[in-house]
């Protein structure tokens, strides 16, 4: 039995500390808030801020464990990276952590390696704003550099918005930058990469779609496959693996985010290296039979990954339809009852669900990913009927507000 390392505490760290319990390993997990759901689950559980290097280091050295791992937690990435460093444990490195975070170096990289993306520029100040305005055309994205679960993040139709929003944007980003970027239109799609000796393969692309508003950047719905096909299809699988390669990562879950748009182009929008949260380790494992959770975990204590958990074994087609507030199943305001999951869990094809809701909390119009308060995952022969079977079963949760 290992000792398992689990950088961050929150509800996706929690399904993936069960699922490595699950595998016969020991966890300690560090966070900072003692409720996380994480930090409940472990078998130990450490209250130091995660961000916090040489206090985790401090926790992995007492606890000799055996590998760090995080999911979900953008921020922890170079954390771990840095953590197993010091700690003489398999890691991808402090600089392929940083690319990977810092959306600027990551851009970098990228238009090095020729990797198609979209025009961008970065902000600290408003001092930076007309320099932002002329390389980059209306509408524009505004998101911190370094930040995630879509803190931040706007559409910018004018210099008087990207003035207005400009201070929250920075304000999310642990550097102090923000990065202003061309809007693409598009069918956005997430892809799930797995590297091996520095050997990226695709396991899966999916539709992501976004609500209207100034949540645009929540993936409330993903359905698998993508809608997208023909030569843009094989062109999206191709630019994921590159964009991967690209970005340095040998040894890893990495999380590429593309637009598909309606010209023909595919760009990069970002590349995580991380298991993605938004249910994706779960969207692999019910589409093409893959454990994402076991194969980082083998990557974190340093075993070889072979093909038998690595490469697809089938193609199911799925939806996962999120929680949320209108135009979502959820109504808004405080939570005064939650039905029972029982009659969602029973809807046709329906393979998974679960909810965060808690009485007394207020149900908010989406804006950023903490919005999601639960979902539920279907099946079907198609991925229009799946969808349809999520859309029908995520109208079955009861849930009344005051």
């Amino acid at each position: 039995m290992s000792t398992v390392l689990f950088v961050g505490g929150g509800r996706h760290q929690r399904r993936a500390i069960l699922r490595v319990q699950e595998l016969g390993h020991r966890v300690v997990a560090v966070d900072r808030n003692p409720a996380a759901p994480g930090l409940v689950a472990a078998d130990v559980a450490e209250l130091v801020d995660f961000t916090d290097v040489a206090g985790v280091t401090e926790v992995g050295r007492r606890h000799g464990v055996d590998g760090v791992m995080t999911v979900a937690a953008d921020r922890a990435v170079p954390v771990v990276a840095a953590v197993a460093e010091a700690l003489d444990l398999p890691a991808i490195g402090t600089a392929t952590a940083q690319r990977m975070t810092h959306k600027l170096e990551m851009r970098d990289a990228l238009a090095a390696a020729e990797v198609p993306q979209p025009r961008h520029a970065s902000l600290r100040s408003e001092g930076d704003v007309e320099a932002a305005l002329a390389a980059v055309d209306l509408p524009a994205v505004l998101k911190p550099a370094d930040s995630g679960g879509q803190r931040a993040v706007f559409r910018i139709e004018s210099a008087e918005h990207l003035r207005r929003d400009l201070a929250e944007a920075v304000e999310e980003s642990p550097t102090g930058e923000a990065i202003f970027e061309e809007f693409v239109d598009g069918v956005e799609m997430n892809g799930i990469v797995v590297a091996r000796g520095g050997e990226p393969v695709l396991l899966t692309l999916s539709d992501r779609l976004r609500p209207p508003g100034i949540g645009f950047g929540v993936g409330w719905i993903h359905v698998y496959p993508p809608s997208t096909d023909g030569e843009q299809l094989r062109r999206a699988r191709e630019i994921a693996v590159e964009a991967v390669r690209a970005l340095g990562l040998r040894d890893g879950i990495a999380f590429p985010q593309l637009i598909a748009a309606p010209d023909g182009r595919v760009v990069v929008v970002e590349v995580a290296a991380r298991i993605a949260g938004g249910q994706m380790a779960d969207l692999v494992r019910h589409a093409v039979g893959v454990d994402v959770v076991e194969i980082a975990l083998r990557q974190a204590l340093g075993e070889e990954i072979p093909d038998e958990l690595a490469l697809p074994r089938f193609s199911q087609p799925l939806a996962i339809r999120f929680f949320t507030a209108s135009p979502g199943p959820l109504p808004t305001g405080r939570v005064i009852r939650i039905g029972d999951l029982e009659q969602v869990l029973a809807g046709e094809g329906v393979v998974q669900a679960e909810t965060y809701l808690e009485l007394g909390e207020t149900i908010r119009p989406v804006r950023r990913d903490g919005d999601r308060r639960g979902y539920v995952i279907a099946v079907a022969d198609s991925p229009e009927r799946a969808l349809e079977r999520a859309e029908d079963a995520a109208r079955l949760l009861e849930v009344e507000v005051e």
